[in-house]
């Protein structure tokens, strides 16, 4: 069973992705946290209310589509920490400077508080108010960040791995993850998800396209693979999600390379007209594909001997507030990359390795050389690797930001974010809006409108921009490039647009009772969630014996869990009562468990449990067997770091608000303080160790690597300035509110498009999902019109690559919209048949890694009721004469077929003679199982053969006889020089049968006669 709902991103202007996926059993998998630019927690609602019943979950991208939420859903949602969490390490990494970026640049991120709640815990709220203040909710920290960056449990491709569950899931039941890589973003995901029967191939936001960093998406067999079928693994799932973004664009004719050209001849352009390049771009996924590209160029054009360079004398500058952690994370994954970025760093390497050779042969020969003051040889040059950026200057405070503005000299700045509503883009864009010489170049199509205070919503920014581009009212300049086409640049004519700015206060007087009432409305629907759950934050030994005690468990828990979250606050009042209005005498002796320093108690002149000391008894779990045993206790050392990771989260939750602890502003009493002390130790020791003269040296420890220094990754500046720029920072402001400003500017700059998005196409989703051939296609992920556009093309060619099969045999293709739940399960069927006993004679089983594989070809009829009477008379029979004594009790307990007409299944029995030659000459040989070169090379060895492998998935027999696998896992047994002289003909021929004969011992070889 397979049940799917997108809970945002389906047939929407959002990109916002966030999909829930419900298997058999009731196991459920959140497949990504994604937000859009508008950060209305309104939008979350849908996933607050299915927190309690997941089992997983999974992250796709380090983007703000698919991971804007992670932060507020650990921070906010009490159980959310709780669940098992899976990522790649690029993922992990770059999301976690993606949010602290996020949350140091907008307030917004924090999210406005509903009207709604506030006015359901405060009195003295009033919704109806025109000036009612934007509370806002408290952002977690940057070290609050990382910890909850650290839960999740990092994965490599092409891995399968079997995940726990969370503490209150169901077994997952061999429920499989695998990894595969998805091109569009480092480390981004296509997951295949293996339960039962279902197979499910999870591809939102990939790209076949190979680019300068980023290998193409692992659907045929991934770079250098060269394939023209889809690898086994991904081919033919039961269902495939899969995005429609993109499914109306065209291919750029040239691919890459043209694409690259076209960017760099709009630098060219304007940098020659005197203006300043800006490109939006995001922090931490796109934006090492576009560093990338242009660093290299500046390099070439720097190294160019001869000729005029529009380049050479350009500044290039990177603006983003945690750019610096980025860079040194990519620099750390250079696996994870393209071939070409691994052989480019090794070339470095040992170009760099005969430099210094060299010059140390210089020193012994010659004298001429120059030595600085640290006596190194001054001409050196530095080391240069992929991202070691010599051109590019990469700004992470407002102040160098606007240093570098002031230049009159043409620049290039790549800023964050692509929506211009938060990131230092829109500074940019606010400097150099006026100047017709200046170019915004946009490197994809913006998301479309963002809320402002909880009402009404308007377009944001950049989708304003992305219309004016689209309307093109004002003229278009035609600009030559450098092969001779024209370069379309979209006036703006002097245009006004409102930029709104948003600023954060602290709260006062009756606002901050309101906050405070709000808080304290929050404290109690979380405690009464954990005495509700109170079971339920156990190991998931515990959650087994639970949920398996019954059959209907599973079908009953999600109401139930459900209906608990809705309803609590009905039991507020109540709650209360039995907390904190009780009195000394109505505790009892159980003043000594609930009062801090009580350790005596009067006992005499009582009566029954007054009289003994309270002690409440865990009750063990067992079953018929005995007692429940807790696996984690019995793991190897290796398989202890996930188990760890999930009793640490297990603890903490068990600690979280108690009843009188003293709560913080920033802690809100929504997030456990034991599981921070513990999981960054470490950043609290080097945040209080921050204090002496290195402080701004250990500082990018704790903020991700904000305040990285390096000669060449920052602008050279005072550290006054930086010390200024600190004093903006209103993270420890404590609660506040949000207020907005509106200024109106003058566009007069120019518009450019060029597509860096890295997505697929109309083109590649044509050609790859008749390829991968689902049963079942889900489509999310993109615009209404070009989802079901994209929907009926599929329609056509599954129909056609299923030879025009009736309609009923067609593949189901479904649209769903937000919220809606689809039933995607694959239809099987089961009969069950009677065989006969010669047929059961003649089958030959074969074993195939422990299991008995056979198959058949029978004539299947109907089994005749007499012939099941008489079958039950025998077996009477036998048994009166085995013991007289139990003749009486068996002819009363013997079904009497008058009574009640038994199910008769029909009967598969031995082909007539006319029929089987008929048959046989149809069927066919089947090969079962997945041989694996390395079980073939030991196999060999121990016939006397040598055998070693040549390159990747090939492997040379006694050097005459090769076996290749491909990506389809098909093998390919190849022998050469056949055609030579006898004797060796003769050995290479033997050799040849030999090896054959090997992997048919490996298969099962199964016919159909």
């Amino acid at each position: 069973m397979l049940s799917f709902t997108p809970l945002l991103g389906a047939q929407s202007n959002s990109t916002a992705s966030q999909s829930l996926l419900e298997l058999d059993g009731g196991v459920k998998v959140l497949v990504d946290v994604g937000w859009d630019e508008g950060f209305n927690v309104e939008d979350l609602r849908r996933l607050e209310r299915q927190i309690p019943t997941l089992s997983i979950i999974l992250l796709t991208h380090a983007t703000t589509a698919h991971i804007a939420a992670f932060a507020h859903c650990c921070k906010h949602f009490p159980l959310f920490t709780g669940i098992p969490i899976y990522a790649t390490t690029p993922v992990i990494s770059l999301g976690r400077t993606l949010l602290q970026d996020l949350y140091a640049s907008t307030p917004l991120a924090s999210t406005i508080i509903p009207t709604a709640s506030l006015s359901e815990s405060s009195y003295s709220y009033s919704s109806s108010d025109q000036n009612r203040p934007h509370l806002l909710l408290q952002p977690p920290t940057a070290e609050e960040i990382a910890t909850y960056f650290s839960l999740i449990h990092p994965l490599k491709y092409s891995q399968p791995h079997q995940p726990l569950p969370s503490p209150f899931s169901p077994p997952l039941n061999g429920l499989t993850i695998t990894a595969y890589n998805a091109g569009h973003t480092l480390g981004g995901t296509i997951w295949h998800i293996q339960h039962g029967m279902e197979s499910i191939v999870y591809a939102v936001d990939w790209n076949l396209i190979r680019e300068n960093v980023l290998s193409g998406a692992a659907w045929l067999g991934g770079a250098g693979a060269g394939g023209g079928e889809v690898i086994e693994q991904l081919r033919k799932p039961t269902a495939l999600v899969c995005s429609s973004r993109g499914a109306e664009k065209q291919t750029l004719p040239g691919g890459r390379k043209t694409r690259d050209d076209l960017l760099l001849d709009m630098i060219r352009n304007a940098i020659g007209r005197g203006g300043t390049v800006l490109i939006p771009t995001d922090t931490s996924a796109r934006v090492l594909e576009l560093a990338y590209l242009l660093e290299h160029t500046w390099r070439e054009e720097s190294a160019s001997v001869g000729g005029s360079s529009t380049l050479k004398n350009a500044k290039l500058y990177l603006a983003s507030k945690t750019v610096g952690a980025t860079m040194r994370y990519a620099r750390s994954m250079l696996e994870w990359m393209d071939e070409s970025v691994t052989r480019e760093l090794e070339a470095e390497g040992n170009s760099n390795a005969t430099q210094q050779h060299k010059r140390t042969d210089s020193r012994r020969m010659t004298s001429g050389v120059t030595y600085n003051s640290e006596g190194k040889d001054d001409t050196s040059g530095k080391n240069t690797g992929p991202f070691d950026f010599k051109y590019l200057k990469l700004l992470e405070r407002r102040r160098e930001v606007e240093r570098a503005l002031s230049n009159q000299t043409g620049q290039v700045i790549l800023a964050s974010d692509t929506s211009l509503e938060w990131g230092f883009s829109k500074e940019v864009l606010r400097k150099i809006a006026g100047n017709p010489a200046n170019l915004i170049i946009l490197t994809e199509r913006p998301s479309g409108s963002l809320d402002v205070a909880n009402g009404g919503r308007k377009s944001a920014l950049g989708r304003m921009l992305w219309e004016w581009y689209e309307e093109r009212s004002d003229g278009v300049a035609m600009e030559a490039g450098s092969d001779g086409g024209n370069l379309e640049q979209v006036h703006t004519g002097g245009r006004y647009i409102e930029i709104s700015d948003t600023h954060q206060e602290p709260l006062e007087g009756k606002e901050l009772l309101i906050y405070q009432q709000y808080l304290a409305t929050q404290r109690q629907l979380q405690n009464t969630i954990q005495s509700n759950n109170g079971t339920s934050l156990e190991t998931s030994a515990d959650v087994v014996d639970e949920t398996s005690s019954t059959s209907s468990s599973s079908d009953d828990s999600d109401s139930e869990q459900q209906g608990k979250a809705l309803n609590i606050s009905a039991t507020l009042a109540h709650s209360n009562r039995n907390k904190s209005g009780l009195s000394t005498e109505e505790l009892g002796v159980n003043i000594l468990l609930r009062c801090k320093g009580v350790y005596d108690y009067d006992v005499r002149g009582k009566k029954g449990r007054e009289r003994m000391f309270p002690f409440v008894a865990k009750r063990k779990r067992a079953d018929d067997f005995g007692e429940l045993i807790r696996p984690e206790e019995y793991l190897r050392a290796e398989e202890r770091d996930d188990v760890d990771g999930q009793d640490m989260r297990v603890s903490a939750a068990a600690h979280e608000n108690k009843l009188g602890q003293k709560r913080k502003w920033d802690n809100a009493g929504l997030q456990e303080d034991s599981l921070q002390r513990r999981m960054s130790s470490g950043v609290n020791k080097r945040r209080q160790a921050g204090n002496g003269p290195n402080r701004r040296e250990q500082d990018y420890t704790t903020n991700g690597g904000a305040h990285l220094n390096g000669h060449d990754e920052t602008l050279n500046g005072g550290e006054s300035d930086v010390s200024e720029d600190d004093s903006d920072d209103s993270s420890d402001i404590g609660p506040s509110k949000v207020t907005y400003a509106t200024d109106t500017i003058q566009v007069s700059l120019r518009i450019a498009y060029v597509d860096f998005s890295g997505l697929h196409d109309k083109r590649s989703l044509s050609m790859m999902i008749p390829l991968i051939q689902p049963r079942k296609l889900v489509l999310v992920g993109g615009a209404k019109d070009e989802t079901l556009s994209l929907a009926d093309e599929c329609r056509k060619q599954l129909l056609a690559k299923t030879g025009g099969w009736t309609e009923g045999l067609a593949v189901d293709v479904f649209t769903p919209l937000v919220g809606q739940t689809i039933d995607a399960s694959v239809d099987t069927n089961a009969w069950t048949v009677r065989l006969s006993d010669l047929l059961v004679k003649r089958l030959h089983w074969q074993n195939v890694r422990g299991l008995a594989v056979v198959t058949l070809t029978g004539l299947l009829a109907s089994t005749a009721t007499e012939d099941i009477t008489q079958g039950e008379t025998n077996k009477n029979k036998k048994q009166k004469l085995i013991d007289n004594e139990t003749q009486a009790r068996d002819i009363d307990e013997s079904p009497i077929a008058s009574e009640k007409t038994p199910e008769i299944p029909p009967t598969l029995d031995v082909l007539p003679a006319s029929m089987a030659a008929a048959t046989r000459s149809i069927a066919q040989s089947l090969h079962v199982g997945d041989l694996r070169l390395a079980d073939l090379r030991k196999l060999l060895h121990s016939s006397g053969h040598t055998a070693e492998f040549r390159g990747e998935g090939t492997l040379l027999i006694d050097g005459v006889v090769a076996v290749r696998k491909t990506a389809t896992g098909k093998i390919e047994v190849e022998g050469g020089g056949l055609m030579s002289g006898e004797p060796r003909s003769r050995r290479i021929e033997g050799t040849f049968h030999a090896v054959k004969k090997k992997v048919y011992e490996g298969l099962a070889v199964v016919a159909g006669g």
